[in-house]
């Protein structure tokens, strides 16, 4: 395919129609012949308001057609790229610690069923992992096999409170007692 005696040329900013119907606008970024795939940058403009923009990889013979909107500088000039650094270091600062939250709500040792009621009493209670026991609200210890009965610490009312809702969740998730078929 072609534009205007080139084929595809890196810059142009292009309207086009998918063989599906889809239709979308971008810049033309890469065009490799071989492969037949065009690399396009939606959202042309955004870049300089800060916003996000698509990248769209697409197979040149699935472009049913296509008009020329107009054309802009390289848009891979290392010299008009601009990275907030700033903005990066944050979100992976922000990737990382959500990651090690999520890290620990994943008990280390522990059967699938208690990894199900950690995450059911996750839902309605402060929870966290000790080792192989649940700590609700930083008091309440429920210990293997995480029955009521092996509910322990904390204020009575808190402590009947843990064992109200762990009563339940095991009935909900249908978990079986050790022992019981």
């Amino acid at each position: 395919m072609e534009v205007g005696g080139e084929e595809f040329a890196v810059g142009v900013v292009i309207s086009a129609k998918t063989t599906l119907g889809e239709e979308f606008e971008g810049q033309i970024v890469s065009f490799d012949r071989p492969s037949n795939l065009l690399v396009i940058q939606e959202g042309v403009g955004r870049a300089e308001r800060g916003e996000r923009r698509n990248v769209r990889v697409i197979k040149a013979n699935y472009i049913q057609e296509f008009t020329v909107v107009g054309k802009y500088d390289d848009p891979l000039d290392p010299a008009a790229c601009v990275l907030d650094l700033a903005a990066i270091h944050a979100r992976e600062e922000a990737a990382l610690r959500q990651a090690e939250i999520e890290a620990e709500r994943i008990g280390v040792g522990v059967t699938p069923e208690a990894q199900r009621l950690f995450d059911a009493l996750s839902k309605t209670l402060p929870v966290q992992w000790n080792k192989t026991d649940i700590v609700v609200m930083k008091e309440v210890r429920v210990c293997s096999p995480y029955l009521p009965e092996n509910v322990s610490g904390g204020t009575s009312a808190a402590n009947e409170r843990v064992k109200k809702v762990l009563d339940f969740e095991r009935k909900r998730l249908h978990v079986r007692v050790p022992g019981q078929f």
